[in-house]
């Protein structure tokens, strides 16, 4: 509930600051999806929401392989918005306003009694996806093919490193685009 009150609050200050039309249909568009609302300002840019630990749907994970060293090298652990896996698995698509997060982790690799271990060790940062049509903004380069893209640095969740997702982020997509872009595989909760 505290979510939707601040999501809400978002939009109300969002839209006394907007004064040019372009403004008010991009608050507008995110008004059917409190998390998305909360997530991207009236000019399309992302931020990594503060509350998606306890509010999102945990996907899965991915492990990265070290290379010749054996173990991981990352970790990445992914969120959805409430009510996106459900969606996906009806359909095979995101709706629009879901909000993907992905905690970026180096890892460490140790010996336990069950064997060899990697595990989570020291956060990178965010990738940060919302689902959406790039006309809403159409003069930030963060949007196409479906979606908002942005990578956030952990001394920053409220300003991007990205600058175009044509170069920063939708390279490592294209294997997934059959399935809206995203490498649903890894994520039991999404199987069909």
């Amino acid at each position: 509930m505290r979510a939707v009150v601040a999501a809400s609050a978002l939009i109300v200050v969002g839209i006394a600051i907007v004064v040019t039309h372009e403004g008010w249909q991009a608050a507008e568009a995110f008004d059917r999806d409190p998390m998305a609302e909360a997530v991207v300002d009236v000019r399309g840019n992302l931020r990594v929401p503060g509350d998606y630990r306890t509010s999102y749907q945990f996907l899965g994970s991915w492990a990265i392989a070290a290379g010749s060293g054996g173990g991981s090298k990352e970790i990445h652990v992914v969120f959805a918005s409430p009510e996106a896996a459900d969606a996906y698995r009806k359909d095979g698509h995101f709706p629009d306003g879901t909000v993907l997060v992905k905690e970026v982790y180096g890892a460490t690799t140790g010996e336990m009694t069950t064997g060899s271990v990697s595990r989570a060790d020291n956060l990178k940062g965010w990738f940060v996806m919302v689902k959406g049509d790039a006309s809403r903004f159409p003069d930030n380069a963060l949007w196409g093919d479906g979606w908002g893209w942005s990578w956030f640095d952990t001394t920053n969740p409220r300003e991007t490193t990205s600058t175009n997702y044509k170069f920063n982020c939708k390279s490592c997509h294209v294997p997934a685009q059959a399935t809206d872009w995203v490498y649903v595989d890894g994520y039991p909760v999404l199987k069909r």
